[in-house]
């Protein structure tokens, strides 16, 4: 502590160019003293360290030397957490120790925003594993929000007020927006449409979008890579948008239509990548083959429910494969210039399950559904299936 403090003090004294006299008047001590601080043979009373550090504008931390250590031991925290935290795909195999990670990281970085947002980020996924996004059906027949079911979520509770607490001085970047997305869910899960709507009114419009505007600027090579970024983005949300709206209109449409707009949904993503090959976003196809396979079920389809969810088994080992490697690459004629990072998780648990994540989403109610195809042998062949080999 001793050496990095005398060299960090050498440092910004000579950064803004006062003498050690200088310093030594500002804190009242001789320039004895001070010359003894640099050379290490003794520090500072430690009254005199916040002083010290104001004088040069600095924080403790970096007074000491500490700043780039700091902020490397966050971020790599923050990675793991994060990391750790995508296991909880549907199913809680280690939130309660993602919590404590962040929170033991909290009380040795008390209200640093990244860890702040981490906890957020986590306690938003553990309401969503523990206890489902519950909704209910209002007075003229649209699928809304049961709020007062979704406001006894402790975890969603807390996830607003860390959101609300770091958004008031978060940089606009994309941090800020996921958190605000996120905020306008639980906003939207607990009542609180006027938040809500005020948060909603910060967000761009889709013309304005990152994925668009990078259209806009490159026009080479990196935009190419580009435009196919574009196209997954707005597929999967098109896609999204409409099992969206199956739910919302869900009283309003038959089983048949429900079932033909989600195969619908399902051939806007094949559209993007025709040859089969959605990198990370076979994550979206197994939602999407799952569901469907519950409206396939519905209407009689009963064989081609299997067939959903073998679909659905396939995209899983394909997903667990990209999370394994280092780069994943896509290879449709638009998609050929996007290459991507892996997450590398090759313990990724996304196969085996499968038959607990089934139907996804869970609206309408889809008991009675299971109840049936679970009872058929089918259900039990492919479930064996999902524990099988990767």
């Amino acid at each position: 502590m001793q050496i990095a403090l005398a060299e960090q003090l050498k440092y910004y004294r000579r950064r803004d160019t006062r003498t050690q006299e200088d310093l030594a008047c500002a804190l009242g001590v001789t320039s004895q003293a001070v010359s003894r601080w640099e050379t290490g043979t003794c520090y500072p009373d430690i009254e005199l360290i916040p002083v010290i550090a104001n004088y040069f504008g600095v924080s403790i931390d970096e007074l000491f030397g500490y700043h780039g250590e700091r902020e490397t031991k966050i971020r790599d925290l923050v990675s793991k957490i994060s990391e750790m935290n995508r296991q909880n795909n549907g199913v809680d195999l280690c939130v309660e120790e993602c919590i404590q990670l962040a929170r033991e990281g909290l009380v040795e970085f008390p209200g640093n925003e990244k860890l702040m947002l981490c906890l957020a980020s986590i306690l938003f996924n553990a309401g969503y594993v523990r206890h489902g996004e519950k909704h209910m059906t209002d007075e003229n027949g649209y699928d809304t929000y049961d709020v007062e079911g979704n406001r006894v979520c402790v975890e969603w509770q807390e996830a607003i007020s860390l959101y609300e607490n770091v958004l008031e001085s978060l940089p606009v970047g994309e941090d800020y927006h996921r958190a605000l997305g996120e905020l306008v869910q639980l906003y939207a899960n607990t009542g609180k449409l006027e938040k809500a709507d005020a948060m909603i009114a910060k967000a761009p419009g889709i013309g304005e979008s990152r994925e668009l505007l990078r259209l806009v600027a490159h026009r080479n090579k990196a935009g190419s890579a580009y435009h196919g970024k574009a196209i997954l983005e707005l597929a999967k949300t098109c896609a999204e948008v409409m099992v969206w709206s199956v739910m919302l209109n869900q009283k309003h449409l038959t089983d048949a239509e429900a079932e033909e707009s989600i195969g619908n949904a399902i051939g806007v993503m094949k559209s993007a990548c025709p040859d089969g090959n959605f990198g990370f976003y076979h994550q979206n196809m197994i939602w999407l083959t799952m569901y469907h396979s519950e409206f396939l079920w519905k209407v009689g389809k009963k064989k081609a429910a299997f067939e959903a969810l073998d679909e659905a088994l396939m995209h899983a080992r394909a997903l667990e494969k990209a999370f394994s490697a280092t780069e994943v690459s896509y290879t449709a004629p638009l998609l050929r210039n996007l290459r991507e990072p892996s997450y590398h998780i090759p313990e990724a648990r996304i196969v085996e399950t499968l038959p607990v994540d089934w139907p996804w989403w869970q609206s309408p109610d889809y008991r009675e559904v299971k109840a049936e195809m679970e009872a058929d042998p089918r259900w039990k062949a492919w479930v064996e299936r999902t524990k099988g080999a990767r």
